[in-house]
């Protein structure tokens, strides 16, 4: 029975350990959220998302959905973090207006050339 109690012991002390860095942490930090916090996920920000990223880097965002428009056995949707907006092209079908969502995606851009100025966008393929 003594193995037990020591791993009792370590475990309600990790989770005490966990409880005080998270109220230490959200005293600091007024805007805080402990529904965002996401394990294993690194989110970008849309604003640091650019054009010259190589066409293979894959991001993950996390935003409201704001618009979509259904495509060609694929879905549209623009995305809002609050740092910027981002189109997705993804074959999910089932996401709705409103909606908080993590979408995972390789950054592209599309050229957009018109009277000698670039108007091109950048947008994400969802995996």
């Amino acid at each position: 029975m003594q193995p037990t109690k020591v791993f009792s012991f370590k475990l309600s002390n990790l989770f005490l350990t966990f409880l005080l860095l998270t109220g230490l942490y959200s005293c600091g930090n007024p805007n805080f959220n402990p529904n965002n916090l996401k394990i294993g996920v690194n989110i970008t920000p849309i604003r640091e998302i650019k054009p010259t990223q190589t066409q293979s880097a894959t991001v993950s965002i996390e935003g409201k959905i704001e618009k979509q428009a259904p495509m060609i056995q694929r879905w549209a949707y623009q995305i809002n973090d609050t740092t910027g907006k981002i189109w997705v092209l993804t074959k999910q079908d089932n996401l709705q207006l409103g909606q908080q969502v993590v979408l995972k995606g390789k950054v592209k851009y599309q050229s957009i050339p018109l009277g000698g100025k670039e108007y091109g966008e950048v947008y994400l393929e969802a995996e």
